[in-house]
């Protein structure tokens, strides 16, 4: 489940992409706290497919509840301050060009497993080596991925590098 903070007006209608440059990524479930969705006035639920989705959606672990997924993210973090505020800053300018989402293009041979790309109008999961298919329910079957074929990548630059330094992600079983 993602936060960007209060993205919705008071009649639930959605209001904007994000409020706040601290985009998490939490858990559905920690200590058992309970809340309705879409609250008037409180942060905006966003639930994806699985972790790989989030952070290709711009998202960090949570430092609250997914403590061991945050250090191990602030272990392969490529920059020099690994401190929330600092990463987050650095995210943003990542994740979003103006108001759009920021892509960049590279070949599928020099990405690590985990990141999300275009291809075709399409969104892929690099996973072994092959390409699966994203769709709300899971991915698809692997299709073979030439190394040397260019792609919009969709995970930002800097969680792509933390990727490649070891940050593994989790993908929904279906990509398996």
């Amino acid at each position: 489940m993602g936060n960007r903070g209060v993205i919705h007006a008071d009649d639930g209608s959605h209001q904007r992409e994000w409020q706040v440059r601290r985009w998490i990524a939490c858990r559905l479930e920690f200590k058992g706290r309970r809340r309705a969705v879409r609250q008037p006035r409180r942060w905006t639920e966003l639930f994806f497919l699985d972790e790989a989705t989030a952070l290709a959606a711009g998202h960090r672990p949570c430092a609250e509840c997914r403590r061991e997924d945050y250090r191990r993210w602030q272990a392969a973090w490529p920059g020099e301050d690994a401190h929330a505020d600092a990463m987050d800053l650095v995210l943003h300018a990542d994740r979003l060009d103006g108001k759009a989402k920021r892509t960049y293009d590279a070949r599928l041979g020099e990405l690590p497993d985990g990141v999300m790309v275009e291809r075709g109008g399409a969104a892929f999961l690099v996973a072994g080596g092959a390409l699966h298919a994203w769709t709300a329910a899971g991915y698809g079957a692997a299709e073979a991925a030439d190394p040397g074929e260019r792609v919009s990548v969709l995970t930002p630059a800097c969680t792509v590098a933390a990727i490649a330094r070891g940050y593994a992600v989790s993908v929904h079983p279906s990509a398996s």
